[in-house]
């Protein structure tokens, strides 16, 4: 059962998330019917599911809420702050128990016993401390108030095929059945035409299928809910038949139709069969055509219909079944091997064409050439795969933000953007932290109370807009909000403090806000539990450093700050700039790359020994790679410049020569050497010799420091 469960577990996390991005709009929206139904039918999935594969303590706590929200579909409840924050409680309990489940810590019983009794208190006909009781919602439509009252039901046709394998992943077919019977009036056939003889059967195998015929008031949606967890392992068909709209005539399709639209017999088999005095369903089987289990199950179908016609129950028009999902889940691990193998063949292929162009071989380069294009396309499908939308790490801070701004007494808006921009999986797996901590920031020191916003002629409540967009080979992800912004002199001030300026030093205003990324900056006079520590800002940069990503930072007094990050879209296989430095070859990011351009001895000697180039009238650094990695001094007459951007900044990087274009598979170093500075990892050349991938800024930060240290000691 370990693997149906871990099925389990993965389906309610994300259910869970889910849950919890509907409730915090239903706090927004309390009267919205379809975001109620999305918090009753997760509810519902995950105490059903939970029962069926052995989570019975979710099941049980998770039965109250579900009755809780039953209650407000039938208007018999009203949606209050208090129950929202109740719901949001019973998400965390229910996290704790599948954490449990994994060996996690144990669940504090105590608190499930808690929310459920306050839970419960809300049911009507329970009474509080208080002695009241909450009265009907006046906000649901009056069709919408009496879900079981005559009227509302329609009738469906289930047909539920399991696979041979369905017992092998310990799924047990009768508590579906059982909930499903629980929705409504429900007739059930089990067909066991495919059971083979004994000695051929397999005793592990499912031979079984059977054909519901469903009366409900639920919608489609609620039946499906019901297989989520069997749907791969399962072909599952929901029809609706009966909409109760010929309800004033019991009449029902003959059972010759009733076969012919479950596709049992064809058109010219019930024509034949028609021309005979028999009845029907007798001639079907005498002739071979269909077997008695399907008659009967046609027999069942009209004669459930009729009855429900005789009873005159309806249903609202409502939407068809959904499709089938058009995607699969797949373990992460099987993508990064995927991707590791693509890695492998972009090596290969690199040999391939460089052995062609040695050898001179017209067919052996067509081959090559042929490989390089698939491969190319092979690698582009591969990192596509491993793209995912940033929507779902957004949804996730909407939680946050509710919490903390209500423990600081704040009004605050969170509204995103961009949600459906996509990142490499990895990328977005490092990125919650970072995206955290600059939340966390913008609640506590950028948005101000509502008395002060108030008095500076802000409304009450602030903003912060969290948004996502793509930039060339980058994704810039902001956080914005509208407070106070920064102060420039208590950063000064804080900063030379800690000694991390000189008093009279002369920093831009960019300059001088990056200095609250530094370790153990902070501007706040007390510690609290939400910030002071001067840890955050910290972990953001190293982190995004560590992805090969910068941080921008900018703010206005009074009008608020804009932190930006900027982010490449993947980290295993990128575009790069292929040079040489003596006898050794780097690797540099394509997408940071601006140009090229030569530089020469009289080029040198214009700048009077000066790192810079001017470039069509601007002045660029530059840093020489072969002074960088200590390679010698055997320069060549003419090298070569290639200018970076980083951010809004511009800096030149001298080597021998530039190579070209190159697929760069990224190769992580080694425990002894992903400390140096300067080198982000490696990659395989086609000829197997290795090559150092660059880190531009780290490479600019420290010729900065270097310039530093030199003015100082020339001051010395």
């Amino acid at each position: 059962m370990d693997a149906p469960k871990q099925v389990y577990r993965e389906e309610a996390y994300e259910l869970l998330a889910d849950l919890e991005e509907s409730l915090i709009e239903l706090e927004q929206r309390p009267g919205e019917r379809d975001l109620i139904d999305r918090v009753f039918r997760a509810m519902h999935t995950i105490k059903g599911s939970g029962a069926m594969f052995g989570f019975d303590d979710i099941a049980k706590f998770t039965h109250t809420v579900e009755t809780v929200y039953d209650h407000i579909r039938a208007g018999r409840l009203t949606v209050t702050a208090e129950l929202i924050s109740l719901t949001l409680k019973s998400c965390d309990q229910i996290k704790a128990m599948l954490e449990a489940s994994q060996g996690g810590q144990p669940v504090d019983e105590a608190l499930t016993e808690e929310i459920t009794a306050q839970l419960k208190v809300l049911l009507p006909g329970e009474q509080g401390q208080t002695g009241s009781t909450p009265q009907p919602s006046t906000s649901a439509p009056p069709e919408q108030e009496l879900k079981d009252e005559p009227g509302e039901e329609a009738t469906y046709r289930i047909r539920f095929r399991p696979h041979r394998n369905l017992f092998a992943n310990g799924t047990n077919p009768v508590p579906l059945l059982d909930e499903l019977r629980s929705l409504g009036k429900a007739h059930t056939l089990c067909h066991l035409k495919d059971l083979p003889d004994l000695e051929t059967m397999d005793p592990e195998s499912c031979y079984a299928s059977w054909d519901i015929i469903l009366t409900t008031s639920r919608d489609v949606n609620d039946i499906r809910d019901v297989f989520i967890f069997v749907e791969d392992v399962s072909d599952i068909n929901v029809t609706k038949i009966d909409d109760g709209t010929d309800a004033d005539r019991e009449e029902y399709k003959k059972i010759g139709e009733i076969l012919f639209d479950r596709g049992e017999i064809s058109l010219s088999d019930l024509e034949a069969i028609l021309g005979r005095q028999k009845r029907f369903g007798e001639m079907l089987v005498e002739s071979g055509k269909a077997c008695r289990s399907d008659v009967q199950s046609a027999l069942l179908e009209q004669e459930h219909v009729r009855s429900v016609r005789r009873q005159r129950s309806q249903i609202p028009a409502g939407g068809t079944a959904p499709d089938a999902a058009a995607s699969i889940r797949v373990a992460s691990h099987k993508l990064d091997s995927l991707v590791n193998l693509v890695g492998e063949l972009v090596t290969v292929q690199a040999r391939l064409t460089q052995l062609a162009a040695y050898r001179g071989d017209t067919d052996l380069t067509l081959v090559a050439e042929e490989v390089e294009r698939l491969s190319s396309e092979l690698r582009d499908n591969a990192m596509g795969i491993r793209m995912l939308p940033i929507g779902t790490t957004f949804a996730k801070f909407k939680r946050l933000v509710r919490d903390l701004s209500a423990e600081l007494g704040k009004e605050i808006e969170f509204t995103t953007e961009g949600e459906e921009t996509e990142l490499d999986k990895t990328v977005i797996e490092k990125l919650s932290d970072p995206l955290v901590h600059l939340i966390r920031n913008s609640i506590d020191h950028g948005v101000e109370d509502p008395q002060t916003r108030k008095a500076s002629g802000k409304p009450s409540s602030g903003t912060i807009h969290l948004s996502a967009e793509h930039s060339g080979a980058y994704v810039l992800i902001s956080v914005a909000d509208d407070g106070a912004g920064l102060d420039a002199e208590a950063i000064r001030k804080k900063a030379v403090e800690k000694g991390l300026i000189a008093p009279d030093a002369s920093l831009s205003e960019s300059e001088l806000f990056e200095l609250i990324l530094a370790p153990g900056f902070s501007t706040a006079e007390t510690v609290t539990n939400v910030s002071g520590r001067g840890v955050g800002m910290d972990v953001v940069m190293s982190s995004i450093g560590s992805l090969g990503g910068t941080v921008d930072i900018r703010s206005e007094p009074g009008k608020g700050t804009t932190i930006t990050l900027k982010l490449p879209l993947t980290l295993a296989i990128i575009d790069g700039l292929l040079v040489s430095v003596a006898e050794e070859s780097f690797v540099i990011p394509l997408n940071a790359v601006l140009e090229c351009i030569e530089l020469t001895d009289e080029d040198r000697r214009h700048t009077h020994g000066r790192n810079i180039a001017r470039v069509r009238g601007e002045i660029i650094p530059y840093i020489p790679l072969r002074d960088t990695f200590e390679l010698g001094d055997d320069r060549p007459r003419t090298e070569q410049i290639v200018v970076t951007e980083i951010g809004e900044r511009r800096i030149g990087f001298v080597v021998d020569k530039v190579v070209g274009q190159h697929q760069t598979v990224i190769k992580n170093m080694g425990k002894l050497l992903r400390h140096i500075e300067g080198v982000s990892g490696a990659t395989i050349m086609g000829d197997g010799s290795l090559a150092l991938i660059l880190d531009i800024g780290k490479l600019m930060h420290q010729a900065e420091i270097g310039e530093q240290a030199l003015k100082g000691a020339a001051t010395v």
